[in-house]
């Protein structure tokens, strides 16, 4: 039902009830069944009165009617409907009478228009003659001015038992004496408030496009005020809007749209942006550790709707995200959305990939892959994702599927591969350095962020296999100029926890080391591990870190040598050495000293005296050994063994 339609057949309701109302004096029911045969008879539409009608004539000529309701006998869709609580029309008497009414003031409170929502497309078929003039009578009336009160769109479908709202509908519209249209207004979309202001031209001849001018400004659904202006022509069913321009906010942009009206809508939209902000800027953030949203997320609405749309823009802000250019194609048919993202510019590198929603059955599901190569980490992660701890250069492959009506069903249900490599950055607000060396003395609880401090990166990367979403990656691997890890496990996306293990190892020199597999020049030192495993598990918000005591009973021997090699490394020889018997410093080999290994060298010093072994001399020639005895292993050994069970003893006391 058309809104041109439903104003002739108003007007016509109004004139019909004022002459009889004026002949005949207050209405009886004899006189309501007149008025609905008139109208039926003269427009096609059936009227209904559920409520009293009445003429005033003080303070000026007016005519009430209460509980209207008007339906089109042609439409097969019995939900299509039009109930206005009360028409109001004020009316110089003398038009009336005359043959020509002019409407000073037209008052509808409580109007609601009910759209049917169609799910599938029928054949075209050829429409009717429009009930307003099959019959050869045309409504010549003149109104100055439309008032809507309280009035509601209600977009429904009983059979899937959606419905959508547009209300508290408030809006003043004036037709000047050359037939210029103004209407401003508010209501609410989807709950949230919106005002508008449009203005139309009469054309300049009959079948010539309106020229037509919109503002728009809803905050809490566009970043900033729309303002646009086209010429729309409405062809039976087609509408077309051409030599579309327009702002939004600073951002100009220019195209074209229509939209087939015939049952269910098929929408055609083209536009180029020059700068297009879509989403706020920040939303407020969860807590940390919180876990995924239950809100559901209704899609339901592109179940009745067939679109096709290109979008272009050469610069999109997505939240707080910026892409520059970025080309969007999509097409919604069915329920089903496929959108082609290429030519994305992301943060000095490229991007590309496609996204598919599929809302046409009771869960909607969802797939996504996509291809970043040579992208910024930090402001495109702290962007989308508020994200803020990783830097450098990013290659990631997704190729992700899903499904579920909540942040929480669709992330407990995620599927397929990912591929992440960071190159030549850093992991901010971590030491990771730090964490291992205090793992010699304590569970670490949480991450042990600091605002000041970050860790160098040659490279951090793995590869996951997702599966009820749950990543699995056996080639985690972080590489950095004092730190090397590597490692494996998995990561639970529904319910945000880590259960990985990790083999830390530290480099004992300055001049780091490359990413794994590429040569390094110069002089390097093998970096130094533990021996033995890093459990990180738990909430990865705030996981809890510390040496695997089984990897220890594994392999006992290899953690006192690890362990003794780091002591060497960092300090020089257990017990004294060479070092010491030439006059040189403790760790003078190594240029970290005790900066890089102060927990492990606290604890070896405290080894060694538990031990009894006499720490390095300061220069002092060192006094003779007494004689060994044949086949008894030398001092030096015998010292550093036992330093070493002292220093276990306490690294892992409570384990």
């Amino acid at each position: 039902m058309k809104l041109s339609k439903l104003a002739g057949i108003l007007i016509a309701v109004i004139v019909v009830a004022a002459v009889l109302l004026v002949v005949v004096g207050i209405p009886s029911g004899a006189v309501t069944s007149a008025i609905q045969s008139r109208i039926e008879r003269d427009t096609g539409y059936r009227l209904a009165i559920g409520g009293a009608s009445k003429i005033s004539l003080f303070p000026g000529f007016s005519v009430t009617l209460n509980d209207v309701t008007l339906q089109d006998p042609n439409d097969r869709n019995p939900d299509s409907r039009f109930t206005i609580g009360r028409v109001r029309a004020e009316l110089p008497l003398g038009s009336v009478i005359s043959g020509k009414p002019r409407v000073t003031e037209l008052t509808l409170t409580k109007p609601e228009l009910r759209v049917p929502l169609i799910r599938e497309r029928a054949p075209t078929a050829s429409s009717p003659p429009s009930p307003a003039i099959r019959n050869g009578r045309q409504i010549d009336t003149v109104i100055d001015r439309v008032i809507v009160e309280d009035g509601v769109v209600v977009m429904a479908n009983a059979a899937d038992r959606v419905e959508d709202r547009i209300e508290r509908i408030n809006a003043e519209i004036t037709i000047d004496a050359e037939r210029r249209v103004s209407a401003v207004g508010g209501a609410q979309l989807g709950g949230k408030p919106a005002t508008f202001d449009i203005k139309a031209s009469p054309p300049a001849a009959d079948a010539q496009p309106v020229p037509v001018e919109l503002k728009l400004e809803a905050p809490d659904l566009l970043r900033a005020p729309l303002a646009a202006k086209a010429e729309v022509r409405l062809r039976g069913a087609l509408l077309q809007i051409n030599g579309l321009s327009g702002t939004l906010g600073d951002g100009a942009f220019n195209g074209w749209a229509s939209a087939d009206l015939a049952g269910k809508p098929r929408l055609k939209l083209d536009l180029d942006f020059q700068r297009l902000d879509l989403g706020h800027p920040r939303t407020p953030a969860q807590p940390p550790g919180a876990p995924w949203s239950d809100a559901r997320i209704d899609l339901s609405g592109l179940n009745y709707v067939d679109a096709e749309l290109r979008l272009s823009a050469n610069a999109l802000n997505l939240g707080a995200a910026h892409f520059a250019p970025a080309s969007i194609d999509a097409k919604l048919i069915g329920g089903v959305v496929t959108a082609q993202f290429s030519q994305i510019g992301v943060y000095g590198g490229e991007a590309e990939g496609q996204l598919g929603i599929d809302a046409s059955q009771r869960t909607p599901s969802f797939s996504l892959r996509g291809d970043l190569d040579g992208v910024r980490a930090l402001p495109l992660l702290s962007g989308l994702a508020e994200f803020d701890r990783i830097d450098g250069k990013m290659q990631a492959k997704l190729a992700l599927r899903g499904s579920g009506d909540s942040p929480r069903a669709i992330m407990a249900s995620l599927a397929g591969t990912a591929f992440v490599n960071v190159r030549d950055g850093e992991i901010r607000g971590l030491n990771v350095a730090r964490m291992i060396r205090n793992l010699t003395s304590a569970t670490l609880s949480g991450w042990q962020e600091n605002g000041t401090e970050a860790t160098d990166l040659t490279q951090l990367g793995a590869s996951f296999r997702i599966a009820q979403g749950k990543a699995a990656t056996a080639d985690l691997a972080l590489a950095g100029p004092l730190v090397r890890m590597t490692g494996a496990g998995t990561i639970d996306l529904g319910a945000k926890t880590l259960a990985l293990k990790v083999e830390p190892k530290l480099v004992l020199t300055t001049q780091g080391q490359s990413a794994p597999g590429e040569p390094q020049a110069g002089p390097t030192a093998e970096p130094v591990g533990l021996g033995i495993p890093v459990m990180i598990e738990g909430p990865w918000a705030s996981p809890r870190i510390f040496p695997d005591a089984a990897g220890i009973l594994d392999n006992p021997d290899q953690a006192y040598a690890r362990l003794r090699q780091m002591g060497k490394g960092l300090f020089g020889a257990l017990g004294g050495g060479a070092n010491s018997s030439a006059g040189g410093a403790p760790g003078a080999d190594n240029p970290l000293g005790g900066a890089l290994g102060e927990s492990i060298g606290r604890l070896i010093q405290q080894g060694l005296q538990s031990g009894g072994a006499a720490g390095p001399s300061t220069g002092a020639t060192p006094s003779q050994p007494p004689p060994q005895q044949p086949g008894a292993p030398p001092a030096d050994r015998i010292d550093n063994d036992a330093a070493m069970n002292a220093i276990m003893k306490q690294l892992f006391r409570g384990q």
